[in-house]
Formats: C-alpha cells, structure tokens, sequence
C-alpha cells in the first residue's frame, strides 16, 4: 500500500506556493462583515436580517491571463452567493470568471458612470 501522506513529492513539505490564477479567473477577497448594518436614513438592520440577492464588494487579489477589464488592486462588485469559494491558510477568498464581475472600482477613469466610492 503506497499511503499519500509519506510521499516524498514537493508537495509533502510545507513549501510556500505561489498561486497564480488561469485564463479568465479573478481571486477577490471581501472585506469581513461588520455583522449590523445602518441605512443611509439611520435605521439599524441586524445581522440576522434577511435581504434580497444582495451584491457584493470585493478586492481583487490576483487574475488570469485572459482577463482583460480587472486588475490586481481593484474593487469589484459581484454576486457572492453564486461564486466558489476558496480557504488558504484560514483566509476564505472567492475564485470568479471575469464575466460574473457587474462593476468595477478603481482611479482609471475611462468609462466611468460618475459615481464614487
């Protein structure tokens, strides 16, 4: 019996690893939830509460060769609940295609809509 865990191979020590995205793929972290939220009238709203396929805000932490519209650096608004999810040494990230990025926040002005974060 040939047990895994005893090989020998590069990955059996504890070498770091490089991850370095492929094709369209972006690695985002999100910032940690603050648990309660406030509304822009001042109203407190829980945790707990439920609110409808909410988007979300991210930093993009790495991307793949064949992204064209995100870099590294930028804040990029998206739908967490239908991404993958990814922990590396505790840290939770999500991977995406570029394609299930809505929106994206950063200093290049191009074609911007005139609203800021």
């Amino acid at each position: 019996m040939n047990d895994v865990s005893e090989s020998n191979g590069p990955l059996a020590s504890d070498a770091k690893l490089e991850i370095q995205m492929l094709h369209d793929r972006v690695l985002v972290r999100m910032p940690p939830e603050d648990g309660e939220r406030r509304s822009t009238g001042g109203i407190v709203i829980p945790a707990t509460a439920q609110v409808a396929r909410r988007l979300s805000w991210g930093n993009v932490l790495g991307v793949g060769n064949n992204v064209r519209n995100v870099k590294v650096g930028d804040r990029v608004l998206f739908n967490a609940e239908d991404q993958l999810e990814v922990e590396i040494q505790g840290n939770a990230y999500l991977v995406m295609r570029e394609r299930d990025i809505h929106a994206v926040a950063s200093e290049r002005t191009e074609h911007g809509t005139g609203l800021y974060l």
